[in-house]
């Protein structure tokens, strides 16, 4: 009875330290939500070269005087962002920019403290099992990463003639951080999740990656899109400025291959067909949800995801590149709304597709063995 009792209340311990570990990766996901979205503002509003350096440490306060702001402001007026197209900005204007560009920067001083500190906490206090260990000091790493790809973006932005940054390297900077988003959630859902609750569903276990795979692709020809600012060189639906299949400028002969990520008529085009093939596809996907998973599993609850927010991601962006046609520089419209919609729904559609990937193939636990 006494071993019973020690190995039931060894089990209680597990799952109050689990919940513990749970909760905190669930604020690192929200976290990472958040410092995309303000990422997202924070292209929108062309703020992004606002910081000419990276002080990781001494960058965590903004000017607090006059003269402070003011030799800010004489080191932006060097980058060719100012000088080729916000030559006219005052002080208040640059001001503005700076706010965004910097809190974006603040969010990510503070995640990287919330995931150290949590990590140190539950650590010191043996709240780890062995098998977390490793794969938590990959996602700090990882956090790491994105802040290094972040800064080269930046960089790419402040010499030459360039007035913003290279939207490859915005791509790159992008899908680095849904890659650490997909990876916390993951392993929170590791957390939570009891096996009773998953789903082995192999015909619909391996059509995910794929699903996965070809939205990934979509999610950075969105960054491209943006980068570009694609979504005003075509600014009609449903054709791409009078055609359907092979409209003007798809295709560029001095680009060769480059015309995949370089031309914005072909960027254009191809984020839009990944966009229909994903909508039928998730169609599809959800037609096999409802056939052939179990009634009152959290598989079959969820089968109506992939359709549903697929379809608000389709609709958001026509929204978005019909009201392109609206942008006025350094002002907050119609478009930035549906521009901004349109990012978070997409982190919201990979998050949904990995939620569903885990019901299938999401695995056990990691053992009770303590740190």
């Amino acid at each position: 009875m006494y071993v019973a009792a020690s190995r039931s209340n060894s089990l209680s311990q597990e799952k109050r330290n689990d919940k513990q570990v749970a909760t905190w990766l669930l604020t690192g996901v929200v976290m990472v939500i958040i410092q995309i979205a303000l990422g997202g503002i924070t292209r929108l509003t062309g703020s992004g070269l606002s910081i000419t350096e990276w002080e990781v440490v001494t960058g965590t306060l903004p000017p607090l005087s006059e003269s402070a702001w003011l030799f800010e402001f004489e080191k932006y007026k060097s980058t060719p962002q100012f000088k080729l197209l916000n030559s006219d900005f005052s002080l208040s204007d640059f001001k503005f920019i700076f706010f965004w560009e910097w809190f974006h920067r603040l969010w990510a001083r503070i995640l990287g403290l919330v995931f150290a500190v949590g990590f140190v906490y539950f650590l010191v206090t043996k709240k780890f099992r062995k098998p977390m260990v490793m794969p938590l000091v990959i996602l700090f790493l990882l956090g790491g990463l994105q802040g290094f790809v972040g800064w080269i973006m930046v960089a790419s932005g402040l010499v030459g003639d360039a007035v913003y940054v290279k939207p490859t390297r915005l791509a790159l900077h992008f899908i680095f951080a849904l890659g650490l988003l997909s990876y916390t959630f993951w392993f929170y859902l590791k957390l939570v999740t009891e096996p009773d609750r998953q789903t082995i569903s192999k015909r619909i276990g391996n059509m995910l990656p794929v699903f996965i795979f070809i939205l990934v692709v979509q999610l950075i020809y969105g960054a491209l899109m943006a980068g570009h600012k694609a979504a005003s060189a075509a600014p009609t639906w449903p054709d791409i400025n009078g055609s359907v299949f092979s409209p003007a400028g798809l295709y560029k002969s001095d680009h060769g291959l480059l015309n995949l990520v370089d031309n914005r008529i072909m960027v254009h085009y191809v984020h839009r067909g990944l966009a229909y093939l994903l909508l039928f596809g998730g169609i599809w996907l959800t037609v096999l949800l409802v056939k052939k998973t179990k009634k009152g599993t959290s598989l079959y609850r969820a089968r109506f995801l992939p359709a549903a927010i697929l379809a608000l991601q389709v609709l958001l962006g026509i929204f978005s590149v019909l009201t392109s046609t609206g942008i006025v520089p350094n002002q907050w419209g119609l478009f930035e709304w549906m521009a901004q919609l349109h990012q978070l729904t997409g982190m919201v559609l990979l998050l949904a597709f990995v939620y569903l990937l885990y019901l299938t193939k999401g695995g056990k636990k990691p053992p009770l063995t303590a740190v």
